[in-house]
């Protein structure tokens, strides 16, 4: 199954995903703080990730079958 990680953070619901069902692909990631977007790729060594979500045109996001997406950050909350 092809997921999407919208509201990534460093990928903390995509892993806890990806631990339970070795049968899903995250094909695309969004994450808008660049601290974060680096800690991301560190922890899943991929280029799927992309900036601020309301700058990417919806028909570059990849077919899914499952949407992922974090709680705001707790300085926003």
């Amino acid at each position: 199954m092809k997921s999407i990680d919208l509201f990534a953070g460093i990928g903390g619901i995509r892993l806890g995903f990806e631990q339970a069902s070795n049968n899903i692909d995250c094909v695309f990631s969004s994450e808008i703080d660049k601290f974060a977007v680096e800690t991301y790729k560190a922890n899943f060594s991929d280029d799927n990730i992309y900036g601020d979500i309301t700058k990417i045109d919806a028909k570059k996001i990849p077919e899914h079958d499952i949407l992922l997406a974090g709680f705001p950050c707790q300085p926003f909350s």
